[in-house]
């Protein structure tokens, strides 16, 4: 009996595993099919970033952020951009159609998250393969952080691609104190990559995806079409999935240790924040770093949350203008 009772069981698992991987290859398939890659790729050391470049004009990048893709910026801010500016947006490793950084392990048992400063060399590699030169990085959330790590590369390499001027959308800066949420602990753990990771990227409804896109944007909303704009589905790919939480659940002690170069930065930073913003808060964040950092320059936004840069475009935009003018790209 306990031998019935083993194999109908390793048999209901293997079942589970094999259906949950055709589902969640079904969603892969889907999801691609829907939003497929929008711009280029080029090729860096070990891997493909795919960007999207348009306008004219001095260099300006954009990072999105956590579990997003380029398709953040080509919703609105990058139009409002490309009158005056080369602008490119970049899907960062592992996100959007960007290979994970080269050399990172990425079984389905593995820990190991896209460090910020890894991510900066990859994509910094990728603007330098495209002849960008001196560029205004803007990063977003957990973009952010890679756009200060792109900025702390350069002061240790004199390089074409090193940033002229940042500015900061609502990103990640300074440590913060605590644990993450057990979301990203558990599906961080190697537990999480072999078992909870492909479950909720099988069967998980695009609605609670959708659920969370207003969450992030609390207390605003989301504007018409952002989320079929964006790609949904796109999320919920197995591996974006794994490379996502894996970032952020590894990011803590990446931004420790950048935080430790940062009273070395003299270059132009622009810092648009909403004092609701409860993803990154205002006071752990940007209010921390200006102490530190006389060359930053922080714009509060009284009662906005994560995404100022859809609900309050123009100030992001200003932003960016302020950072080019003190830097003398215009």
């Amino acid at each position: 009996m306990a031998r019935k009772a083993f194999s109908f069981t390793a048999a209901a698992v293997g079942l589970g595993a094999m259906l949950t991987g055709c589902g969640g290859q079904y969603r892969v398939s889907q999801a691609e099919l829907a939003y497929p890659p929008t711009g280029d790729f080029v090729a860096v050391d070990g891997g493909r970033v795919h960007y999207v470049q348009e306008g004219e004009g001095p260099h300006v990048i954009l990072l999105h952020g956590a579990g997003g893709n380029l398709r953040d910026f080509t919703f609105d801010l990058m139009g409002r951009l490309t009158d005056r500016y080369t602008v490119t947006a970049f899907d960062r490793p592992g996100l959007g159609y960007t290979d994970r950084v080269p050399g990172i392990a990425t079984g389905a048992a593995a820990t190991e998250g896209d460090s910020p400063t890894a991510q900066a060399a990859m994509l910094r590699a990728a603007a330098d393969a495209l002849g960008i030169t001196d560029p205004l990085v803007v990063g977003h959330s957990f973009g952010g952080i890679v756009a200060y790590a792109w900025a702390v590369a350069g002061l240790d390499h004199d390089h074409p691609v090193n940033a002229s001027a940042l500015v900061s959308i609502a990103g990640v800066t300074m440590p913060w104190p605590g644990d993450l949420d057990p979301y990203y602990r558990i599906n961080g753990s190697a537990f999480g990559g072999v078992i909870t990771v492909p479950l909720i990227a099988a069967l998980v409804p695009d609605s609670v995806v959708r659920s969370r896109i207003e969450e992030t944007f609390a207390p605003q909303s989301a504007p018409a079409g952002y989320a079929d704009h964006i790609g949904v589905g796109l999320t919920l790919r197995t591996d974006s999935f794994r490379a996502n939480i894996r970032q952020v659940n590894t990011l803590r002690p990446k931004v420790v240790e950048l935080s430790a170069r940062y009273p070395e930065l003299t270059l132009p930073i622009e810092i648009v924040h909403g004092t609701a913003d409860t993803t990154v808060p205002i006071h752990i964040h940007p209010e921390e770093f200006i102490q530190i950092v006389p060359s930053a320059n922080l714009t509060r936004l009284d009662g906005i949350g994560h995404m100022p840069h859809h609900t309050n475009p123009q100030v992001v935009v200003d932003a960016i203008d302020t950072a080019a003018a003190r830097t003398g790209l215009r």
